[in-house]
C-alpha cells in the first residue's frame, strides 16, 4: 500500500503540500493539486480519513437539517447542497427535524456529534434563542428559510411576505374578488407571512379580510383538497382559490376537478414554491417561485468560504425576491 511519502516524491512536492490538497486548503494552486491527484491515483493511494481528520482537525463534512426526507421541496434542497459541497470534496449528513421541537434538537445534537465542521439547518419549531446560541457556539452554522434577529448574516431566506402578496395580487389583476386561501399551519412565521402578504394585497384592492375565507393547511396535498372542498362548500361564488404552497394547490385542483369545477374556467388556483411537478400539472399550475435551491446553493457556498477559505464565485447573498410564474391554472374572473 502507497504512503503519503512516496505520493510527495512521485508528485515532486512537500509532505505539507500533499497534507494541504487532501484537506481541500484553497492555498494550492490548481496545477499543484493535480500533480497530488495524479500521483494518487497512479499510486492508487487512500488517505485515511480517520488521520486525515485527526491532522487537520476536520471531517469535511457538513450536517444538514431539513424538516422532512420527501418531497420535491426538500428533495431540490437537498441535492443542490450535497452537489455543491461533492464538488468541492465535501460530505454531507442529512437528518430531518418533523417540524417537532424535541425531534429538531435531537438531529442537530446528532450532526454534532458526527463531528460536522458546519451545519446548514432548516429549522421550524426550535427558538430563535436556541439558534442564536448555535451560532455562537464552536460549529459554524447557516440558516435556510429563516430571519433570526441578530444572526442575519447567517441566515438565507425568501421575501415570504412579498412572494404571499403577488401570488393575490396576480389572482386580482384577473378580476377575481371572491378569493379563498389555503394557508400553510400558521405556526410557521413563513406560512404567517406569505398570509400577510395576501392581506396587504387585498387591502389595497379595498377587500376586508372578512371576505376572503381562509382554510389553515398543513402543507401537504391532502389538507389542499380538504380546503378546496370547504372552501367552495362555504363560499357560493368562489371564483379563485390561492395556496401557501405548490403541494396543496395540486390537492386543490384534484378536488375541484372532482367536484366538477373546471380550472381555469370557473375556479382559479395559484400556488408557491415552483417545485418539479407544478409545470407538469393539468393545466400548469401558477405559482411563485421559492428560490429553495439558490438558498441551499448560497449557504453551502457560505460554509465553504467560512470554514475552509474557499472563495465564493458570486457574492453571498442573503434575501431572495420571489416572482410570479404565470401558467394555465389562473385566467379571467368569470364576471370580469
Amino acid at each position: 500500500m502507497a504512503t503519503i511519502y512516496e505520493v510527495s516524491e512521485a508528485a515532486g512536492v512537500s509532505l505539507a503540500t500533499v497534507s494541504r490538497v487532501m484537506n481541500g486548503n484553497a492555498k494550492v494552486s490548481e496545477r499543484t493539486r493535480q500533480k497530488v491527484l495524479d500521483a494518487m491515483e497512479s499510486l492508487g493511494y487512500q488517505p485515511n480519513a480517520i488521520a486525515q481528520s485527526l491532522a487537520s482537525n476536520r471531517t469535511n463534512s457538513i450536517g444538514l437539517l431539513v424538516s422532512e426526507l420527501h418531497g420535491s421541496y426538500f428533495g431540490d434542497l437537498m441535492s443542490t447542497v450535497e452537489q455543491v459541497l461533492k464538488n468541492n470534496g465535501k460530505h454531507v449528513i442529512i437528518t430531518a427535524g418533523h417540524v417537532d421541537e424535541k425531534s429538531e434538537l435531537e438531529a442537530i445534537d446528532f450532526l454534532k456529534s458526527r463531528r460536522c465542521d458546519a451545519l446548514i439547518v432548516h429549522a421550524e419549531a426550535v427558538s430563535d434563542d436556541y439558534l442564536k446560541a448555535l451560532a455562537q457556539s464552536e460549529v459554524p452554522v447557516a440558516v435556510i428559510n429563516r430571519q433570526v434577529t441578530g444572526i442575519e448574516s447567517r441566515c438565507f431566506v425568501v421575501d415570504n411576505e412579498k412572494g404571499g402578496y403577488i401570488a393575490t395580487k396576480a389572482v386580482l389583476d384577473q378580476g377575481h374578488k371572491q378569493i379563498g386561501y389555503i394557508s400553510g399551519p400558521l405556526l410557521k412565521k413563513d406560512a404567517r407571512d406569505r398570509l400577510a402578504g395576501h392581506f396587504r394585497a387585498l387591502a389595497e384592492n379595498g377587500i376586508e379580510r372578512a371576505q376572503s375565507p381562509i382554510y389553515e393547511g398543513d402543507y401537504h396535498e391532502l389538507s389542499g383538497q380538504n380546503g378546496c372542498l370547504t372552501l367552495l362548500k362555504e363560499t357560493p361564488g368562489l371564483t379563485a382559490v390561492i395556496c401557501a404552497n405548490d403541494e396543496m394547490a395540486s390537492g386543490a385542483m384534484t378536488a375541484a376537478r372532482e367536484a366538477g369545477v373546471s380550472v381555469p374556467q370557473n375556479l382559479s388556483v395559484v400556488g408557491f414554491d415552483n417545485v418539479l411537478f407544478s409545470r407538469y400539472l393539468f393545466p400548469k399550475l401558477t405559482t411563485v417561485e421559492n428560490p429553495i435551491s439558490a438558498m441551499g446553493e448560497m449557504a453551502a457556498n457560505w460554509i465553504l468560504q467560512e470554514v475552509y477559505n474557499v472563495k465564493s464565485k458570486q457574492p453571498i447573498e442573503h434575501l431572495f425576491v420571489p416572482e410570479l410564474v404565470a401558467r394555465a391554472s389562473l385566467g379571467r374572473a368569470p364576471d370580469a
